[in-house]
């Protein structure tokens, strides 16, 4: 997938590595986790109503489509969470029933 993001400015701040679904990324400083994801090619996460992956919609914390997931389950909307050095992201919904067919 190409990037859906891609960084014009702001190209000084210091780099922050992190992982989404095992894949080591990188972002900087300040990026949120959305920002760092679409910038990377990624998309946010699967959609549970179609064979469609989602890329967040609102971008401000309102519309509950960017939701990713911590290593230990708690969930966490990507567009009002910045990436951190360390931090292990899962775009799936631990067990969720509709991935299993997906």
């Amino acid at each position: 997938m190409t990037a859906r993001f891609q960084r014009l400015a702001e190209t000084d701040r210091a780099e922050v590595r992190f992982t989404v679904d095992g894949t080591p990324l990188s972002a900087l400083a300040g990026d949120s986790l959305l920002t760092a994801m679409l910038t990377n090619g990624l998309s946010v996460r699967a959609s549970e109503f179609g064979d469609g992956n989602r890329a967040g919609f609102c971008l401000m914390a309102a519309c509950q489509d960017c939701w990713v997931w911590t290593e230990a389950g708690t969930r966490l909307r990507a567009c009002s969470t910045l990436a951190e050095d360390g931090l292990a992201i899962s775009t799936q919904q631990p067990g969720a029933a509709w991935l299993k067919n997906a």
